[in-house]
């Protein structure tokens, strides 16, 4: 690790404001350039720790960056991760206020629970099967704190991968019944079709997203916990909201969730 703990508290408690005041900020590495991987992780586990001493919870956790090409564009080897709060789930139909966003984008989703808690090393697509309880279609609501959505990707790790929102619904079903790779995804957003893909979207399986989380988890002596969501990454582009936006999304078996934008 480059910075001291100090300064990887004060930038926790600085990325954390401008979250919860929709407030945006140059990316960290314009100040920080010695900023590594480990005290990006290390920003972000602090901004975790402040919203559990307020008495928040850890609702879920999330794969970013999961399309080969992007991480071949990147210069990166596996996906990027980050936490949900239980503070930024939304019910199904629910209302997001775009009030306390900066710049909203939807991500549709395959959504993971566990039925058993998944730690590396040495997770596989298997492992992760083995251990699912079930899979549901999700909708997560990225919303980068940098300004003008420009970053580094070590700055976005340090800002929780962009998480601010995220709903999950539609039908759970076992991922033994289902061929995730092959699972049809269509994005509406008011009505009109904005994203199409498939699960092979992701990572060419979506369960190998989450076991890069595992992995990535175990090396820190950390595991994915049972029972609580896990977004395994965007299938379609992210595609940007406003008040007044109506998002719906419909996973081939899965059924269909969906959010309002006030």
């Amino acid at each position: 690790m480059a910075l001291s703990n100090d300064t990887i508290r004060a930038l926790a408690e600085h990325l954390e404001t401008c979250e919860l005041q929709a407030r945006d900020t140059l990316k960290l590495t314009d100040a920080h350039p010695e900023m590594d991987w480990a005290d990006a992780y290390a920003i972000q586990d602090a901004i975790l720790a402040r919203k559990l001493a307020r008495g928040g919870r850890l609702a879920g956790l999330k794969a970013g960056l999961t399309s080969h090409a992007k991480m071949r564009q990147m210069g990166v080897a596996e996906p990027v991760f980050g936490f949900l709060a239980d503070s930024f789930s939304v019910p199904e139909g629910g209302e997001v206020k775009t009030a306390e966003l900066i710049h909203p984008k939807v991500e549709p989703e395959i959504v993971f629970v566990l039925k058993r808690p998944l730690a590396g090393p040495g997770c596989h697509i298997a492992s992760v099967l083995a251990a699912t309880d079930f899979v549901l279609p999700g909708i997560e609501v990225i919303d980068s704190r940098y300004r003008d959505f420009k970053f580094d990707l070590k700055s976005v790790v340090a800002d929780n991968t962009s998480a601010s929102r995220f709903v999950v619904g539609g039908r759970a079903l076992p991922a033994d019944e289902l061929d995730l790779r092959t699972l049809g995804v269509v994005m509406e957003k008011n009505g009109k079709i904005v994203g199409l893909g498939a699960g092979a979207a992701v990572l060419g399986h979506p369960a190998a997203a989450v076991a890069m989380l595992a992995n990535h988890l175990g090396r820190r002596g950390q595991c994915i916990p049972a029972g609580v969501p896990v977004l395994s990454g965007g299938i379609t582009e992210a595609v940007a909201v406003q008040a007044g936006d109506h998002v719906c999304l419909r996973i081939q078996h899965l059924g269909s969730v969906s959010l309002r934008f006030a």
